[in-house]
């Protein structure tokens, strides 16, 4: 019924109005919480750097290190990164950390360069598990033992616990298979490459869904990446690592340019791979 004084006019003004002011009033929260989500992420890194560096200090230098991430993620357990490293300082560069604050395990990979790296800029690029809105980080420690860092917030939730939808036999006996790809020449003259490894990367978090109970934890600890027998990089992960891990990479171009995986999981069980650039 309209109100006796405003008539049916007044009455669709008012009830548009009400309208406008409560999506305004959500659209205020939502901004509010996510503000809050970030102040709350910020908190967490003190007591992380600490746990991770002790005293040292990590200084946000984007000339370094630079981090792509996407600011709200499609899939928490398929979250994509890409981390830069400019040429003008990379070849000082002898290590890399992807930590992510508020997952249950927060260092994502440690990785250690070897001399196949190369000099020119270099790029890494992988998915991982968010389990919570959080900041995202990588650091760098250069040869003179500075450490540089690039962040970026990203909103994602449920990454870690994501239920595990193939049969754990089936993903178990797939475990361990690799298809290693030659791409083309960057612009900066390096050679780019690609892992993929079939494995679970059992977080320890995700139900099985026939049985009803936790998953034991089983991931890829090591992974080791060759070009014609001189490291590329040694990677050392966690449960934040997505399942099927995949990489890609540039690396410095060598005689045969042969790249040669090795990776370990948390039962010990090792697996390898290889190939030239016309596969094998």
């Amino acid at each position: 019924m309209a109100h006796p004084n405003l008539g049916a006019h007044g009455t669709r003004f008012l009830r548009g109005f009400a309208g406008l002011a409560l999506a305004s009033l959500i659209a205020v929260a939502s901004s509010v919480a996510a503000q809050s989500a970030e102040a709350d992420a910020e908190d967490i890194w003190p007591s992380l750097q600490t746990d991770l560096f002790g005293a040292r200090t990590v200084v946000e230098d984007h000339s370094v290190v630079v981090l792509e991430a996407p600011y709200r993620a499609d899939d928490a357990a398929l979250v994509p990164l890409k981390i830069s490293l400019p040429a003008a300082t990379a070849r000082s560069i002898k290590r890399l950390l992807l930590v992510i604050d508020k997952n249950p395990a927060p260092l994502v990979a440690d990785l250690t360069f070897g001399p196949a790296a190369g000099d020119g800029e270099r790029v890494i690029e992988t998915r991982v598990r968010v389990d919570m809105y959080s900041n995202v980080r990588a650091i760098v420690e250069t040869d003179d033992g500075r450490l540089a860092m690039a962040t970026r917030f990203v909103k994602a939730a449920g990454g870690c616990s994501a239920p595990a939808l193939k049969d754990t036999d089936a993903v178990l006996a797939e475990a361990g298979k690799m298809q290693i790809k030659h791409l083309a020449a960057t612009a900066g003259g390096l050679s780019e490459g690609q892992i993929k490894i079939r494995h679970p990367q059992y977080s320890g978090l995700q139900l099985n869904q026939l049985t009803g109970y936790y998953i034991p934890a089983k991931f890829l600890r090591v992974i080791d990446v060759a070009r014609d027998g001189e490291r590329v990089f040694r990677l050392e992960g966690g449960i934040s690592l997505s399942e099927d891990p995949n990489i890609r990479f540039t690396y410095a171009a060598g005689g045969d340019n042969t790249l040669e995986v090795t990776a370990e999981d948390t039962d010990g069980k090792i697996f390898k791979g290889q190939a030239g650039p016309k596969g094998s």
